[in-house]
């Protein structure tokens, strides 16, 4: 049973998707967890959408399309930011107004290259077959970048978080820090939809976090266990996505809600002790 039970790590392609899930599954709640607390959740759908419009510009124009994504992404999440800290257009507004437009955009670019193809359906709903060198080495590297990046500025992230004005006050680049972090969401959404898929990016980067505040007390504790939720459901449902022949994306996300059941019965039950 043992043994049949790891043999996809005999194959190559699995080892691949195994590689990028777990890169994903690490940062993708670390990011969740500041967009929670900003309550900015909605704000890695709105990516996803931008991301489904640069998949599509890197489908025509012959680009590696999770570059393409990746541009495009940070681009969208400068403007975004830029149009919310101005306060031109409120955030929930300038989101919708992202998620809609690029939609519209990556709808008439997919037309333009006469429909979906076998590579864009796979970005849209994840595939652990589909995933390459280039995916690991690549994501591997922007992955390294993220982490690093937020350990670095994780204590003025985490204060402009709480409280803005107050960051503004005490002399923080506060604009700059949130350029600096929309554009690691944006990147970290990009990369993400390799194996998740783009149409399943935001649950990941948010579900896994709401479970870790089912459990947890602080900001760290609610992110070091988003990871491990994050992680568990990424390792399960790679598994199940091979072993059961199901959308790598679907099997994810599901098993992901599942622990958020669990650790929402588990909270209730710790606060009744």
């Amino acid at each position: 049973m043992g043994i049949s039970m790891f043999e996809i790590f005999q194959y190559d392609f699995m080892i691949r998707a195994f590689l990028v899930g777990m890169a994903i599954a690490v940062i993708a709640p670390m990011i969740g967890t500041f967009l929670v607390l900003r309550k900015l959740s909605l704000f890695a759908d709105s990516l996803s959408h931008v991301a489904l419009a640069g998949v599509a510009i890197g489908v025509i124009t012959g680009i590696y399309p999770v570059l393409a994504a990746v541009v495009t992404c940070v681009l969208a999440a400068i403007v975004i930011e830029r149009l919310r800290s101005q306060g031109r257009i409120h955030s929930d507004a300038a989101l919708s107004l992202f998620l809609s437009g690029s939609l519209a955009l990556a709808l008439i670019l997919i037309s333009l290259a006469h429909g979906f193809n076998v590579n864009l359906f796979n970005y849209l709903f994840g595939s652990i077959t589909a995933v390459e060198s280039t995916d690991v080495a690549i994501i591997g590297g922007l992955t390294v970048i993220v982490i690093i990046t937020l350990v670095i500025f994780y204590k003025e992230l985490l204060y402009i978080s709480f409280d803005e004005e107050s960051a503004k006050v005490s002399g923080l680049p506060v604009q700059r820090l949130n350029m600096l972090f929309m554009s690691l969401a944006a990147v970290t959404v990009s990369l993400s939809m390799r194996i998740v898929g783009i149409l399943m990016v935001g649950a990941l980067m948010v579900i896994p976090v709401l479970s870790a505040l089912q459990i947890s007390r602080s900001f760290r504790a609610t992110m070091f266990s988003s990871v491990g939720f994050s992680v568990v459901s990424v390792f399960a449902g790679l598994f199940l996505s091979y072993y059961l022949n199901i959308v790598a994306g679907g099997a994810i996300i599901m098993f992901a809600l599942l622990l958020f059941g669990l650790a929402m019965l588990f909270g209730k039950l710790s606060k009744a002790q």
